[in-house]
């Protein structure tokens, strides 16, 4: 398709529109032995599998929001959906105005899916060779080509790598790469897919200034994913948690932790040790060091004023800190909580199959390629 034919996407919405959005999958179930698999051939026991059930939210132009949860909760599949590599099971969805499942070229050229997890460039090849690459497949000008990839090897600090073979490079280079090829074409949508997944602590935060820095200069609209609560912490104000494929949270960070956070700690410096059982009567000791001159308790938030103030009067106190608990905490929190199973049926998506089946295939290439090939 010409770049002439192609349409550019509009809306003046929500640029990320979901409703009740569902992706089931039906799995077969074969007990052991001989006798069970020759049984199998003519009744096969199934299991239906809700990977994401029936979820609802909508994100501005420009947010950085954070999607959160365990292993199995949806987080990728949902991705996948708002990306086009996988059609809805029920619900509707909408980026950039449009059907993603429909793959139009238009909204492709849009949209990039970058994943941690998953190689997209050629492993033998230069990255360079990946880049040039990408360059035809979403027809990019060749002047706008060289500035943005100037831009970005510049941000990244990828040095002379764009001439060594993929496979040699490190870890952290390749990510970084991987992040070029996938903003070429300066998409207004980016999902992330654990970005920084096993990446060292330097490489995380270049990568999470540069992603900072993107966000302020050209208003990308970002959905992350990831299990490092850095990341989080630092690049997103909203977060969504989702688990068993349900939301079960949506908004700010403070919130999250004034909803979930049950209790405080509070950091003491003594000017005389302090015997260990003396301050378990006021909180519950999570650190005893210095032979009694330092100590971490936690208490519930709704008494930690007084527990402190009882430090205060009682003790020699040098200096006394009280923070919140860690993101990462007050997520474990709330996966304490998961909600039951629903059984209750979802409406059909106009255009995607009635229910899981043949048609609910999932291509495991990178995500932007994928969606650049599919379109072109």
């Amino acid at each position: 398709m010409s770049k002439s034919s192609v349409t550019p996407v509009t809306t003046a919405g929500p640029v990320i529109d979901v409703a009740g959005l569902c992706k089931y999958y039906r799995t077969y179930r074969k007990p052991e032995g001989l006798r069970a698999a020759i049984g199998g051939l003519f009744h096969r026991e199934t299991t239906e599998v809700r990977a994401v059930d029936g979820i609802s939210f909508s994100v501005e132009a420009g947010e950085m929001v954070g999607f959160l949860g365990p292993n199995g909760a949806g987080k990728t599949t949902t991705l996948k959906m708002l990306s086009g590599l996988l059609h809805p099971t029920g619900g509707s969805v909408r980026v950039l105005g449009s059907l993603p499942f429909r793959r139009e070229a238009a909204f492709q050229r849009q949209i990039a899916l970058v994943m941690g997890q998953k190689n997209g460039l050629w492993w033998d090849l230069p990255a360079m060779d990946s880049f040039v690459l990408n360059r035809e497949i979403y027809e990019v000008p060749d002047a706008r080509f060289r500035a943005t990839l100037a831009e970005l090897v510049e941000l990244l600090e990828l040095g002379d790598a764009l001439g060594t073979p993929v496979r040699q490079l490190s870890l952290g280079q390749r990510m970084k790469c991987e992040l070029v090829a996938a903003l070429l074409h300066r998409p207004r949508v980016l999902f992330l897919d654990e970005p920084t997944i096993g990446l060292d602590v330097v490489v995380q935060r270049r990568i999470r200034d540069f992603f900072r820095l993107y966000n302020e200069r050209y208003e990308t609209t970002v959905l992350l994913t990831s299990h490092y609560m850095d990341d989080v912490e630092q690049l997103c104000r909203r977060v969504m948690v989702i688990d068993h494929g349900r939301l079960v949270f949506d908004g700010g960070l403070a919130e999250l932790v004034d909803r979930h956070a049950n209790t405080k700690y509070v950091t003491v410096v003594f000017g005389q040790p302090v015997a260990r059982g003396e301050l378990e009567t006021v909180g519950s000791v999570v650190a005893y060091e210095e032979g009694g001159r330092r100590a971490t308790l936690s208490m519930p938030r709704e008494t930690h004023s007084r527990g402190a103030a009882a430090l205060l009067n009682t003790y020699q106190v040098d200096d006394l800190d009280i923070r919140e608990p860690g993101l990462e905490e007050v997520i474990a929190q709330v996966f304490q909580h998961r909600p039951p199973a629903d059984t209750t049926d979802t409406p059909d998506i106009p255009g995607a199959p009635d229910r899981p089946g043949a048609a609910d295939t999932v291509d495991k290439t990178a995500g932007h390629e994928i969606a650049a090939k599919a379109g072109a």
